[in-house]
C-alpha cells in the first residue's frame, strides 16, 4: 500500500519546518475527551482499520492519510480526534464494529508550521521537541490544535524506519 495523496499536496516530505496557509478540510472522525494516552493504539487500530469502509457505504472518500488531531497537550490523557479527512462533509452519526461513533469535524484553516518526521514512532517525541524549538526560533507561537498525518500507512511488515508522519501546527495570526 502506497502512500495516500496528501490534503494539502505535500507529494515529498518537507526536511525543514514550512509555514503555510492551510484551507478548512473536512474530515471523518472519532472524537475523544480525556482519553487515556495508553489507550491510544487501541483508538486508531479500531478507527482507521474500519473508516474508510464505514465511508464508502455512505458515500464519502478520504483525501488524505488517517491523522490524530489535538485539542490540548496530552499528559496523561488526551482531547484528540482520529480519523481522515474527506471529500465532503460528513453529516451523520456512523458506528464503527469497534462499537467507536463518527462524526464530522474538520481540520481547521488557517496558518500552519509543519514537517516531515520520517522514522517510527517512538521517535515522534522527540521530532515534536525539534520542531517546536524550530518554530520558537523562526519566531512564531504554535497554538491548538496540532496534528499528525500517518503518510506511510504502518501496515504490517514496513520497516519502521521509513514511516513518515507530517506534523503540523496551528499558528497565532501575524499583522499584515
Amino acid at each position: 500500500m502506497s502512500s495516500m495523496p496528501h490534503p494539502y499536496g505535500a507529494s515529498e516530505p518537507v526536511r525543514e519546518c514550512e509555514v503555510a496557509q492551510a484551507p478548512e478540510v473536512p474530515t471523518a472522525v472519532v472524537s475523544k475527551r480525556d482519553f487515556p494516552m495508553y489507550e491510544m493504539n487501541s483508538l486508531m487500530d479500531g478507527t482507521f482499520s474500519h473508516l474508510i469502509s464505514a465511508l464508502e457505504e455512505v458515500g464519502i472518500q478520504p483525501i488524505g492519510p488517517a491523522f490524530a488531531l489535538h485539542h490540548r497537550q496530552p499528559v496523561s490523557t488526551a482531547d484528540v480526534e482520529v480519523g481522515f479527512p474527506v471529500d465532503k462533509p460528513l453529516t451523520e452519526t456512523l458506528l464503527l464494529p469497534s462499537e467507536l461513533e463518527v462524526t464530522g469535524s474538520v481540520l481547521p484553516a488557517g496558518r500552519v508550521g509543519w514537517i516531515s518526521h520520517i522514522g517510527g514512532y517512538g521517535g515522534l517525541a522527540e521530532a515534536w521537541g525539534a520542531f517546536t524549538a524550530e518554530i520558537g526560533d523562526s519566531e512564531e507561537q504554535m497554538t491548538h490544535p496540532f496534528w499528525e498525518f500517518y503518510v506511510t500507512p504502518p501496515v504490517p511488515g514496513v520497516n519502521p524506519a521509513t514511516l513518515r508522519t507530517d506534523l503540523f501546527s496551528m499558528l497565532e495570526p501575524r499583522d499584515v
